[in-house]
């Protein structure tokens, strides 16, 4: 079998523990398999680049890993990754920032990681790359000779050309894309959009099926929604919600209802909007007034940012003013927690919690939505609100589907979720954990791996054949 290497801005090393780590370790778990190597970025800084990467192996696994100097780290990172793609890629053009520097230190080290790995690579590696740090990587391995198949994969939107227009090297980071033989996306709204904007702004015209033939070969976009394994985290929840720390939770609740939101604190996660609302449900339904708590999980992220520290004052100011208007004594509407908790022990609150508040300006996936139906209860499930603009909406229809725009919508909702009857839902949630169940992470890495080697496998047929 060929050594699938998988390639990402970060590297969950083995030697890492903690709440922050294993995000896309676990959507790869079942692509993970003894003999994989994953090559990235070691999360390190340093005054000189490396030569080669460090190698390091777990559990049958091989880790690659180089690090950054300070400038690579603010110029590819902070700057164009995190200060441009990012806030460009979720729709919001008012807080991109682009500088020509930044672009170059971008690409220079994309050529830099495509030089360290093309020095460890085999001939029939099949290469899997991941997210938006890394689009110009293919292209910069096929300057260096290296012929294998290369897939890459989206976590994020993509936006239609009008939107991708507005960045000024637009049309190289398509010609990036296009080096690639696979490109998955989440939904077939971000496939549609790179589609268009290849034929759009390249000029390329597409097969029947969306396929499309660049410097020689063909590329390939496909829809992949990345999925959880249900049933573990199922059972996680089951006995996480029998824990230390979930018994401490429902305790502080005094039989009042949880409504919980767990998403890292950045702008594209719509939190002020989110907490607005649930002031707003307070003053619009009084009924609910020390009957519900609501839970707010957002660690700190990207805290160089200034967009991000802008964020989290308000956030503090929302927070303040809701406890403010309406905590009694022995109630305090609102918690908000800026720290990370393992996913164990949010396995455990999904489960206590009521009503799960998933309201994203826009993401990739969310898969906070998923474990949130994962986690409940089947005999006495919570509710979950859903904005439409997250793509697990796409599949997650019995979800309470909001514009995460409209905080009075929100809270309309939460109302809803608070009020309904318990056959509701039962029916609600036992058709979101079937979509759930049926749209694994396995599934995922599945799907994606058929795509990466159907040429090479008709090519061994045809080889057999003869």
């Amino acid at each position: 079998m060929a050594r699938l290497v998988v390639v990402s801005n970060r590297v969950p090393l083995p030697s890492e523990r903690g709440p922050r780590a294993g995000g896309l370790a676990v959507a790869l778990a079942d692509a993970l398999r003894p003999g994989t190597l994953w090559f990235g970025w070691s999360g390190r800084r340093a005054e000189t680049p490396d030569e080669a990467p460090a190698i390091s192996r777990a559990d049958g696994l091989t880790y690659a890993t180089v690090d950054m100097t300070e400038a690579e780290y603010h110029g590819y990172y902070v700057g164009f990754s995190n200060g441009a793609l990012w806030p460009l890629l979720h729709f919001r053009l008012g807080l991109m920032s682009y500088r020509r520097e930044d672009y170059q230190g971008y690409c220079a080290v994309n050529r830099r990681f495509a030089a360290a790995l093309a020095s460890i690579l085999k001939p029939d590696d099949l290469i899997w790359v991941h997210d938006y740090h890394l689009i110009p990587l293919a292209l910069e391995l096929r300057r260096l000779s290296v012929q294998n198949r290369i897939g890459f994969f989206l976590h994020i939107p993509f936006v239609p050309h009008e939107v991708l227009d507005v960045l000024p090297c637009a049309r190289e980071l398509l010609t990036g894309l296009a080096a690639y033989d696979v490109v998955g996306f989440h939904t077939e709204a971000y496939r549609r959009a790179f589609l268009e904007s290849v034929r759009q702004m390249l000029g390329i015209e597409l097969d029947p099926d969306g396929a499309f033939t660049h410097d020689g070969h063909t590329v390939r976009a496909i829809v992949d929604p990345v999925g959880i394994d249900a049933d573990a985290f199922t059972k996680d929840a089951v006995r996480a919600a029998r824990g230390a720390e979930a018994r401490r939770l429902r305790e502080s609740l005094s039989g009042r209802a949880l409504a919980i939101g767990v998403d890292r604190l950045d702008y594209s996660k719509g939190l002020p909007n989110r907490l607005i609302a649930f002031g707003r449900l307070l003053a619009n339904y009084p009924e609910h007034r020390r009957g519900v708590s609501f839970l707010q999980i957002a660690p700190r992220s990207r805290e160089d940012n200034s967009n991000y520290q802008q964020l989290r004052r308000e956030l503090d100011r929302i927070a303040g003013d809701t406890n403010g208007r309406y905590s009694e004594f022995d109630w305090v509407p609102l918690r908000y927690i800026t720290r990370a908790l393992s996913r164990r022990t949010l396995a455990g609150f999904h489960r206590i919690a009521r009503v799960g508040v998933v309201t994203p300006l826009r993401d990739g996936m969310n898969l906070v939505a998923k474990e949130f139906i994962a986690a409940q209860n089947a005999t006495d499930p919570g509710v979950l609100v859903l904005s439409r603009f997250a793509g697990a909406a796409d599949e997650m229809s019995e979800a309470l589907i909001v514009n995460p725009f409209d905080p009075d919508e929100i809270a309309e909702a939460m109302h809803q979720a608070l009020s309904m009857e318990l056959d509701e839902r039962r029916a609600r949630h036992h058709a979101l954990l079937e979509k759930v169940r049926q749209g694994t992470a396995r599934q995922f890495c599945e799907v994606f791996m058929q795509h990466l080697v159907a040429p090479r496998v008709r090519k061994a047929k045809v080889l057999e054949d003869a």
